[in-house]
Parts: C-alpha cells; sequence; structure tokens
C-alpha cells in the first residue's frame, strides 16, 4: 500500500537583521502537511545552503518528519540524538510489554532524568516541564515542535555523546532528591535511578554510545546482589495487633470522611491489601455472605493518579474476615452503593486521595499517642501478624500478592527468634525414632 503523497512548502529566507535582538537573523521556514516550522541561521550563507538542501530532497521525493519539516533521513542517530528523543524511542520499544503500572513509574523515572540533561548554562526548565513529558513521552503522540517545552528540550538538552560519568553522576545525585531539598524515600530514589540507568545503557547495547558512562555503583556495593536486610521491612516499627485497633478506633473523628479512612484502613489490615487497591473497590468485586468468611476479587488498582490500572503483581482472591464482611455490607447499605461504585469514594464519586488518608493516619497516631508509619506500613503489619501466628508463607504470599520469595526477603525479621518454637518441631519430628544413633552402620 502506497503512503499518501506529503505537501511539502520550502519558502523564501527571511532577513529579520533590522531586528535589533535578532542573533539569527535569517529563518528557513517550511511546511508539511499543514505543519509549520522554522530553523534560524546567523549568515544568509547557512540558510541558503540549508534550504537548497530542503529543495534537493523534495525533488528527489524523500519523506519529510512533519515534526521537525526536515527529512526523515536527516534525523539524528546515535551520539548526535539528543537525550529526550532516545527516551521518547527507548519508551517506544517497551510501551506494549509495560504493564500500566510499569508504564506510571518508568515516565515518571524519566520525567525526573530529563530535565537534569542539560547543558551547563541552560535556564530553569518551564514550570509545566514535568507534565508535558508526561503526555509526550508515549509512542503515537503529536509532537508540536513550537510548544514552549518542546523548544526548551531541543535547545539545551544534551546528545547522546556528550553523556559522560560527571553530567551522569550529578544526575543520579539529584534523582534521590525531592523538589524541596529533602532526601527521597530509599525504594522511591532507587526506581527513578533504575529507570535513567536501564534507558542509558540501551543506548550503549545499540552502540549509540561507545562506552557505558553511567557511574559506577559506591565501592563495596558494585555488583553485587541486593542483601535480604537491604529491603527487609523494620518490624520494630510498626504497630502491635492492639496499638493497631487503638489508631483505629482514633481514626473517627466529626469530619465527615473520617469513618471512610478507617473503614480504608481496616481493609489493609484484615485483608492485606495495597492501599492502591483498596481505593479501587467496588461492590461486584466482593462476596459478603451474611455468616463467616467472604472475599474480595482484587482485580484493578489505582495507577497513581485515581485511572484504573492491573494490580501491581496481577489479579488474586483476597479472604475477608467476618467482621470486614459486617463492615462492607453495612457501608454499601447506608451509601446506597450500586455494584460498580467505588466503595470509597468522594462526594463526587472519585476515589479519595491517598494523601488525604494518609494526614488523617497520621492525625489518629497523634491522638492515640503512637509513632507514625505509613499507611502502607498496615499491610507490612497485617502480614508479620499472619507469619507469626503461623499462617503458611505461600498462602500468606498468594494474599499478599507476592511471591514466597519476596515474601521472605521483606518479612525474614519475623520468622526470626522463635527458638524455642523450632527446638520443639525438631523434637516433635524425632519422636519415635531411635535414640542411639550411630556414626557408624557397622560398628
Amino acid at each position: 500500500m502506497n503512503r499518501p503523497a506529503q505537501r511539502v512548502y520550502v519558502f523564501k529566507i527571511q532577513d529579520r537583521s533590522d531586528r535589533k535582538d535578532a542573533r539569527k537573523p535569517f529563518v528557513v521556514r517550511r511546511e508539511v502537511d499543514g505543519q509549520e516550522s522554522s530553523t534560524s541561521f546567523e549568515t544568509w550563507g547557512e540558510a541558503d545552503d540549508y534550504r537548497s538542501r530542503l529543495l534537493v530532497a523534495r525533488l528527489a521525493g524523500e519523506r519529510f518528519d512533519p515534526r521537525t519539516g526536515e527529512p526523515a533521513s536527516w534525523a539524528p542517530q546515535g551520539r548526535d540524538l539528543a537525550v529526550h528523543l532516545w527516551a521518547r524511542r527507548w519508551v517506544a520499544e517497551h510501551w506494549a510489554e509495560w504493564q500500566p503500572r510499569t508504564r506510571t513509574n518508568e515516565l515518571e523515572g524519566l520525567i525526573r532524568f530529563l530535565p537534569l540533561l542539560v547543558v551547563a548554562k541552560a535556564p530553569a526548565p518551564p514550570d509545566n516541564m514535568r507534565a508535558y513529558l508526561r503526555q509526550s513521552l508515549p509512542p503515537d503522540v503529536e509532537i508540536d515542535p513550537q510548544h514552549e517545552c518542546e523548544r526548551w528540550l531541543t535547545r539545551w538538552a544534551l546528545t547522546l555523546g556528550e553523556l559522560d560519568r560527571q553530567n551522569l553522576t550529578e544526575a543520579n545525585r539529584r534523582l534521590g532528591v525531592g523538589d524541596g531539598g529533602q532526601q527521597l524515600g530509599r525504594e522511591t530514589a532507587r526506581r527513578y535511578r533504575r529507570t535513567a540507568k536501564s534507558c542509558v545503557q540501551r543506548a550503549v547495547e545499540l552502540e549509540y554510545i561507545a562506552v557505558d558512562p553511567w557511574p559506577p555503583a559506591p565501592k563495596g556495593r558494585s555488583r553485587r546482589k541486593v542483601n535480604r536486610v537491604d529491603v527487609a521491612v523494620d518490624i520494630k516499627r510498626l504497630h502491635a495487633p492492639a496499638t493497631v485497633v487503638k489508631v483505629l478506633d482514633c481514626l473517627v473523628t466529626h469530619q465527615p470522611a473520617s469513618r471512610m479512612y478507617q473503614a480504608m484502613t481496616a481493609t489493609v489490615v484484615y485483608a492485606g491489601m495495597r492501599p492502591s487497591e483498596v481505593k479501587m473497590i467496588r461492590p461486584a468485586v466482593l462476596r459478603l455472605p451474611a455468616e463467616g468468611w467472604g472475599w474480595v476479587d482484587v482485580d484493578v488498582a489505582d495507577d497513581g493518579e485515581a485511572n484504573p490500572a492491573d494490580p501491581k503483581t496481577g489479579k488474586r482472591r483476597v479472604p475477608i474476615p467476618p467482621r470486614l464482611v459486617r463492615l462492607f455490607r453495612a457501608w454499601i447499605a447506608e451509601h446506597e452503593l450500586g455494584p460498580m461504585d467505588f466503595l470509597f469514594r468522594t462526594r463526587e464519586g472519585n476515589p479519595p486521595s491517598e494523601s488525604n488518608w494518609s494526614r488523617a493516619l497520621q492525625a489518629a497516631h497523634r491522638r492515640a499517642g503512637v509513632h507514625h508509619i505509613a499507611v502502607y506500613d498496615y499491610r507490612h503489619a497485617a502480614a508479620t501478624t499472619w507469619i507469626r501466628n503461623g499462617m503458611a508463607l505461600a498462602e500468606a504470599a498468594r494474599r499478599l500478592g507476592d511471591s514466597v520469595e519476596t515474601l521472605v526477603s521483606y518479612y525474614i525479621n519475623a520468622m526470626e527468634g522463635d527458638e524455642a518454637g523450632g527446638n520443639a518441631a525438631v523434637e516433635s519430628s524425632l519422636r519415635g525414632t531411635r535414640e542411639d544413633i550411630r556414626a557408624d552402620s557397622g560398628s
């Protein structure tokens, strides 16, 4: 199937040398399929040479890129490719295989990384740069070359060939710092850095960059696997079950939304669900019998912007205890919820924000007189309680939506310290066997 013919126009050179602020007064304008673009030059000769090459390409029947107004064959390759253009290629390469939550996480890393890879004299990026990158990085998005953010990136972004240990080390450091200058959480910073490193090293694999410029890990940590203690949950910080109940009670105040935050936190505590999953529960996915245990089919999660996405580790069915069944039944009846309504919602019918939930929980901690922990820590508290009370690791992992390996890595500390229990298990296994075990069966 033949491509439709393009409408390509190359206009006469504009001379703007009469303007006092014109550093590059000679402008070559062109139009491709109705989309205009222009390039400025310091001298007439440079502009005339550029325009001539455009005309030659047009007469030769080359395809033009409407975004740049130049022949597609002129697109920069390898070392000359700007990092934001390479990032778009890298995202397009992986987009189809990424889950929705992965897409969100990878874009967030690039959104923070790309504005750092600019020349030293670059001014601050436009205020809406992150929003623009979030919208323009996914594939099949039409890019406006005249958008202020795109123009800023085109003017100031480094090329792949300009990446070196020095500028990447500085970018790597700044990826661990928030907007207010505070250090980001370890896992958050690690996620941003992992995305940035993967993007750069893919260019190395394709030989767009001759030598890997990514800075090595700090001395003593290079090329080693992450030890389990690096990811293990600090169970000493978690609240005991009695304290958790106290905090749940203290969540209820005169504020209308307080009971909702109590019910949401109780769901994390008794079902071990992720906060992003709790926010997206609908009555249609609940099984709420009149007596006994029920379940919730975890089929969607919040993608970070109150939009439905696949759960982080896939769909699963989670049992819920009778007390949670009764809470849900009463909640649905009180609020007259339909099957596809959000179980927990704002007045506008949308899922509540996690920031408001966190603030309500922080206030409850103050009223209860206990130290503050994050909403997600109540999932850790649930898992720790299950494991310490003898739930099989495979069953705990299934309910949490984790692999057994991940479960052990995160909750290894909850399994330590029960020497007496271990001794009793050994004695039980030896009961009824001969005690006069001989080292040499022939003696």
